[in-house]
């Protein structure tokens, strides 16, 4: 009985209790439980171990409809006095315009969106991407523009939509760095993260 005693007010503390401390222990346990569940459990669904990534740069946002998008230019320095036209890059990489317009998220994505994630086979180019790099901290989510396959395997060039070229660190991308393909878009959802992030760094500097 003293067991069973014990158990209901567990329960009522955490459920009906409206409290400081009921609350503080709610946030933790929907952490435990996204973190060591449903996390762990939603990857080994889709087959990676990253099933759901928040989007924390701009470096896919397109701030036009497609057709305004291919013809705008953007800048390639800091100081925006180079500049080259978004469809430019493409076309010189023998992807037409049409093309890039069957690719799955053709028109981008923004900073502070979900992407969820399916296993890494059957990548193709225009695919959508996260793999690691040492260079980083977080992963990379960028559009895949190239394939080369060298000895029976194969290595992966990457661009963001939005930038101006492709980085140093996209070139060659081995398929063992690759986390998983873009499969689903869910926006705002990663300004969830963004935020606590920031309210971190605050308190860590």
């Amino acid at each position: 009985m003293a067991k069973k005693s014990a158990l209901k007010k567990i329960w009522h503390f955490i459920w009906h209790e409206d409290s400081i401390w009921s609350w503080i222990v709610n946030v933790i346990l929907a952490f435990v439980i996204i973190k060591f569940l449903l996390y762990p459990g939603l990857g080994f669904a889709l087959g990676t171990p990253a099933p759901i990534v928040a989007v924390v740069s701009g470096s896919m946002e397109h701030d036009l409809p497609l057709s305004g998008w291919w013809t705008k230019e953007t800048c390639c320095d800091n100081q925006c006095t180079l500049k080259k036209v978004h469809g430019d890059f493409y076309e010189e990489k023998g992807i037409t315009k049409e093309e890039f317009s069957n690719y799955p998220f053709e028109f981008g994505f923004d900073k502070g969106d979900i992407m969820f994630l399916q296993k890494r086979t059957d990548i193709k180019t225009g695919d959508v991407i996260v793999y690691s790099i040492q260079e980083r901290p977080d992963p990379i989510i960028h559009r895949v523009i190239d394939i080369k396959t060298e000895n029976g395997k194969n290595y992966y060039f990457t661009k963001g939509d939005h930038n101006c070229g492709i980085a140093s660190f996209e070139n060659a991308i081995q398929e063992e760095n690759i986390l998983g393909k873009a499969s689903i878009r869910v926006p705002f959802l990663g300004w969830i993260k963004i935020g606590f992030v920031d309210i971190v760094s605050l308190f860590t500097r």
